[in-house]
């Protein structure tokens, strides 16, 4: 077996070596997530961290720092990266991140839990390099700087000039940020977000900008353009502004500054240090636990600071959560994500270990090593790490660790593409060809370092590696000892003796190691004599010399299996077959899944499977048996010859390569060569779909378990062939419907039809429907119509959603079954009824179950009650009908009822509301089952003796509003006129008594009585009759007063011509207090007009002696007296009749005699008002 079949995964696919935090592109973020390993100790770190989180949603703290430490190549980045897409939750490819890690938390679902929980409010991240994003002028405010920097480029602002970030958060509290860019573009012709980062050289734009939208001067605008000072700004300043925007946003928001390398950006630097401290401090003394700060470093915090812990003492609290990533992590994701095997591959590799046992145990025997630099411990281990040694993991680690002190290249590690997942990656594609007796020497992870190193290690290497190719001296294996000396050069652990460079050197369980030990001896010699290593004991060294570039051509390009089976997929799918849909009989269209080597191809859609078998596939794979048992439900095609797929990859090789460079910075000579070979690329693209069609023509075709011969015909008829084939054997139920549907009306024909027993259309079809629902009933398990067409659309039915619709109509049409939507049942003549057999957006939610038939004791005695109370003879048998029924009349009966209800109007007290409100209540009570048959008879049985009761109750309302109604309107008519009159009534007895018992009987208080209401009639002409006499008394009484005052107007006038027009006013007035005397049915309104009649006399009286009254007799002046005599005023006196001011009125209680007097008190000082005195006659 080859070991590039080993693994689980392709050992060549893509995986990004290093992860960057900046690096944000969909693709490599999907695959950072989908191929993350949650190690044992991963898991040990997020559930400290999520529960520390978690709490300060309940609980706020202030203790908001979180610090990753990890060596190099640790995953403390990858780490942060991934923490900052669960707590985001970001979105990858249409999927949550914590959904993506659901999977991966299987087995702890408590700490699923925690991390399900702390995400559900919003949360952002702002996520960075520090040693990217930072300034290069590390000064004491540095981190302040790149915090305000990545936070204003978060709301949007321009970050990297802090002046311009000011502006522009000052013209957004303004509200004027759109009105400022469209001022400045009107001017500059370009965008202001395109130009800000040239803020220094458009003056001329920005200054009158400013001017025109925040209406400043043009001295005040160039001074704050030309002020050259530094922008002031303070952490108090930054948490404040950090602070109002947390505000602006949900309870449960999180704001997270998540940064990378902050332990190597800050090292040891006291101003740094202290100015992260006082960040952290204060962003968490003022935010309340909403906003984190979480840092990753290669050195633990408290390593750090312990030179100066006494200083810092206050960083170390605010950073509680502190979290170390260990080398096993990595030890483990290397083995998870490239060296896992195939579960029958592990079994044979575990069973090699049994055989080798021994030879293996003595190979990996190190001699002056440190303990844990051994081999395997067993077959497990070797099965698990295979094709590599446990040792290299160790010293992997160690090498990364010490090329980065050594030599300015290797410092920029963490930079590159590069790391201990890739190393071991390139290494065992290396030896992917050979067997599993292969084993990776260490000297294969040389060239994983290769490109980071100084160019005098480099040269060394290279000038070797030319030695051996030209024969000057120099072996292959001699480049190899080399390389391998280099990796382990710094590398206490190992000494560089011979015996453990053997070992290192072993690249296969078979090994000599006796004649491989000479070999590398003689290797050592070589080198020695050409200065390429030195000696120092038995320890070899390795000598530095100068770097040479390496460079690459096509034909090394690696371009995976996977995209190559990829690209035939879209050569087959997209170019050779097109079709989406099969068609079948012209009438029937079929979804199948369309597969290459095992991969689909588009949309899964769980029907049949059309699989293409490439030359990438093994032969194992396409036996004869495997095919005919894999093809069961599926047309496998085994394609013939590989020409397709070697044009193919040549082409991909040629785009790989081609894409990887820099083609416009190369030489013209180089330049032409690559445009030759993209034109080789086209050609071989083209090849390639030719040689597809070839292939499929002359392939093999295994359809439904059996080998068919498909002889004409092009490539795109022989798949046309095979699926009709499969369609045959697959949909072996697809004859049940024998009559298909066109339209909703089809539908509604079967619904509203009338059948012979046996003359159903698909009646076959409709029984296996039937025998689905009972089962489904049977399990309690619900279905709705989404199930029955997915189920029937599916093998081994397939049929049309309009049939399945149809059929389904045809077992309503039976009453076998029942139809629900909302809850409530549809009967079959609801004209949305077809919608809901078939509509895509309404199936869902349309139920379906076998109908459960209501008992005939139930139906016979329900039919009863019908006849009775609705006394009718025409009542439906058949269920559906008398459901129909049923809702139908109690419809009618409750809006009779509601109608009777509404005339019971405010004001008026009509006899027993309440029990037609109850009968409502009853109907309605009915009504309410309507959507359930069973339940809907069930409760017109309960409620039968009370609907009749109902009933019986009624039957004097609905008299009373029949024929009475009119009669009591009048009595109670009579009672609100006659409020007022009630005192005078009192004169008359018989009238009193007769009002009293008609105001019993309309207030309706305690039980009515419909008998007494023809009583009314003489009642109320009893009242007439009384109040009529005290009417005509008042009539007489008013007018001799209204003839007196006429009489004392005119008696004043004393026939004057002087005083006609005053007695003719005076005339008209009375003669309307008359004219109303005559009209007014209300005695108080009556006594009324006696004030105002008596106040107009006096005033016509005194008018008239003011008018006829003689001129006054000049008297001349006696002696020296100029001032002439005044005569005595004549006083004024009304005289008023005493029955008019003190009314009769029947006084029987002492509050009675009160109110009463002081009425009288009131109307005698009104009187007096207008003259000297009253008297009273």
């Amino acid at each position: 077996m080859l070991i590039r079949d080993m693994f689980a995964e392709d050992i060549n696919r893509k995986i990004k070596g290093v992860i960057q935090v900046e690096q944000d592109e969909t693709a490599a973020i999907e695959q950072e997530v989908r191929e993350y390993v949650i190690t044992k100790e991963l898991k040990k770190h997020f559930m400290n961290f999520f529960n520390y989180y978690s709490h300060a949603f309940e609980e706020p703290t202030d203790d908001i720092g979180v610090w990753i430490s990890g060596f190099f190549g640790s995953g403390k980045s990858h780490f942060l990266k991934m923490l900052s897409y669960i707590l985001e939750n970001k979105v990858i490819d249409g999927v949550s991140t914590v959904e993506r890690f659901r999977q991966k938390f299987a087995d702890d679902p408590a700490t699923f839990m925690l991390i399900d929980r702390a995400t559900r409010g919003k949360t952002e991240t702002i996520l960075f390099n520090i040693d990217i994003e930072g300034s290069i002028n590390k000064d004491k405010t540095a981190v302040l700087r790149v915090f305000a920097k990545m936070f204003y480029n978060h709301l949007g602002f321009y970050g990297e000039n802090l002046k311009v970030a000011m502006l522009e958060k000052y013209l957004d509290q303004l509200g004027k940020t759109d009105a400022f860019r469209s001022a400045f573009e009107a001017r500059k012709g370009k965008p202001w977000t395109e130009q800000r980062k040239a803020f220094a050289f458009n003056g001329k734009y920005i200054i009158p900008a400013l001017m025109e939208v925040l209406d400043m001067s043009e001295e005040d605008a160039k001074r704050w353009f030309n002020d050259k000072t530094a922008v002031e700004f303070s952490i108090a300043q930054l948490v404040e502004d950090i602070k109002d925007y947390v505000k602006k946003q949900p309870a449960d928001f999180r704001l997270l500054f998540m940064i990378d390398e902050v332990g190597q950006y800050v090292g040891t630097d006291t101003d740094m240090l202290l100015n992260l401290q006082s960040l952290t401090e204060k962003i968490g003394s003022e935010c309340g636990g909403k906003v984190w700060v979480m840092c990753t470093g290669q050195e633990a915090i408290d390593e750090i600071i312990k030179v100066r812990a006494d200083e810092f003492s206050r960083i170390q609290a605010r950073f509680k959560t502190r979290l170390s990533l260990s080398s096993s992590s990595v030890d483990e994701v290397i083995q998870k994500r490239i060296l896992e095997k195939k579960p029958e591959v592990a079994k044979q590799l575990q069973a090699l270990y049994q055989e080798n046992d021994s030879v293996l145990r003595n190979l990996f025997s190190f001699t002056s090593s440190v303990l844990d630099i051994k081999g395997f411990e067993g077959a497990k281990e070797f099965a698990t790490n295979f094709p590599f040694v446990p040792y290299q993991f160790i010293i992997m680690q160690k090498v990364f660790a010490e090329i980065r002190k050594h030599g300015n290249a290797g410092k920029h590690l963490s930079g590159g593409e590069r790391s201990m997942l890739s190393g071991f990656q390139e290494a065992a594609q290396k030896i992917q060809d050979r067997d599993e007796h292969a084993l990776v020497p260490f000297f294969r992870f040389y060239d994983t370092v290769h490109s980071f190193l100084d160019s005098a290690i480099r040269r060394v290497i290279e000038r070797c590696q030319n030695a051996a190719d030209s024969g000057a001296g120099i072996e292959q294996q001699d480049v190899d000892v080399l390389k391998l000396l280099y990796l382990i050069r710094y590398v206490d652990d190992i000494p560089a003796n011979l015996d453990n460079l053997v070992i290192l050197m072993a690249d296969d369980i078979r090994t000599d190691k006796i004649a491989l030990r000479e070999k590398v001896n003689a290797s050592l010699g070589r080198l020695l004599s050409q200065n390429y290593i030195g000696r120092s004991g038995d320890i070899y060294n390795f000598l530095t010399d100068e770097e040479q570039d390496v460079q690459r051509d096509i034909s090394n390009t690696v371009v995976d299996t996977a995209a190559i089976v990829e690209r035939i997929g879209q050569k087959i799918y997209a170019d050779i077959y097109q079709t989406r849909k099969f068609r079948y009989e012209n009438k029937y269209d079929f979804d199948f899944d369309k597969m290459v080597d095992g991969v689909a191809v588009g949309n899964v859609t769980d029907g049949m499977k059309l699989r293409f078998l490439t030359v990438a596939t093994d032969a194992y794979e396409k036996s004869e048996l495997r095919l005919l048992t894999e093809s069961h439900g599926q047309a496998i095609v085994v394609l013939s010859g590989s020409s397709y797929y070697e044009s193919l990859e040549r082409a991909m090789k040629i785009h790989k390569y081609v894409k990887q460079r820099n083609v416009a910075q190369l030489p013209k000579s180089i330049q032409d060569i690559i445009r030759d070979q993209q034109k080789e690329a086209q050609q071989s693209e083209e090849s390639a779909l030719e040689d597809l069609k070839k292939a499929i023509v002359e392939a093999a075709y295994y359809v439904d378990g059996e080998h068919i011969e498909i002889r004409t015909g092009d490539a795109k008829a022989h798949i046309d062939q095979a699926l009709e084939y499969l369609v045959s054997h697959v949909y072996s139920d697809l004859g049940l419907i024998t009559q298909n549907m066109s339209t909703d009306a089809d539908i509604v024909n079967i619904l509203n039809a009338t059948y012979i027993p046996g003359t159903e259309p698909n009646r076959d079809a409709a029984a296996k429907v039937e025998e689905f629902l009972e089962v489904q009933q049977r399990s309690n398990l619900p279905t709705s119509m989404y199930d029955i067409q997915s189920r029937y659309q599916k093998i081994p039915y397939g049929w049309r959603e309009i049939d399945i619709a149809a059929v389904v109509a045809l077992l309503i049409n039976q009453q076998k079954v029942t139809i629900k939507y909302g809850g409530a049942t549809i009967q079959p003549g609801d004209p949305k009824l077809p919608d809901l057999l078939r509509k895509r957006n309404e199936i869902g939610k349309t139920s379906i179950s076998k109908r459960q038939v209501v008992t005939a004791v139930k139906m016979k005695a329900v039919k009863e009650f019908l006849r009775d109370f609705f006394d009718v003879m025409g009542v439906p048998d058949d269920e559906d009908g008398l459901v129909s029924d049923i809702v139908k009349r109690f419809g009618e009966l409750k809006a009779h009822y509601e109608a009777l209800n509404q005339r019971y109007i405010p004001g008026r007290n009509y006899p027993d509301q309440r029990k037609v409100q109850k009968a409502i209540q009853l109907a309605a009570d009915v009504l309410s089952q309507q959507k359930d048959n069973i339940a809907l008879i069930d409760r017109v049985l309960k409620l039968e003796n009370d609907l009749f009761d109902s009933k019986d109750n009624l039957q004097a309302v609905e008299g009373f509003f029949k024929n009475q109604v009119q009669v009591f309107d009048a009595a109670a008519n009579m009672v609100e006129s006659l409020q007022t009159d009630l005192d005078y009534l009192s004169r008359e007895p018989e009238a009193n008594a007769a009002l009293n018992q008609i105001r019993l009987m309309v207030a309706v208080d305690g039980g009515f009585s419909y008998q007494k209401i023809p009583q009314l009639n003489g009642l109320m002409a009893t009242v007439r009759e009384g109040h009529d006499r005290l009417l005509e008394s008042k009539r007489n009484d008013l007018n001799d007063l209204i003839a007196q005052c006429m009489a004392a107007v005119h008696q004043a006038a004393n026939g004057d011509p002087r005083a006609r027009d005053l007695v003719k006013k005076a005339d008209g007035y009375f003669a309307q207090q008359k004219q109303k005397v005559q009209d007014y049915q209300s005695l108080a309104l009556m006594d009324g007009l006696v004030p105002p009649m008596l106040r107009y006399k006096d005033d016509a009286v005194d008018s008239l002696e003011v008018l006829l009254a003689p001129p006054k007799p000049v008297t001349p002046p006696k002696g020296g007296d100029d001032t002439p005599a005044v005569p005595a005023p004549k006083k004024i006196i009304h005289t008023y009749n005493r029955s008019i001011v003190f009314p009769a009125k029947t006084l029987q209680t002492a509050q009675d005699v009160d109110d009463y007097v002081e009425k009288v008190r009131q109307q005698l000082k009104e009187l007096l008002k207008n003259c000297d005195g009253i008297q009273l006659q």
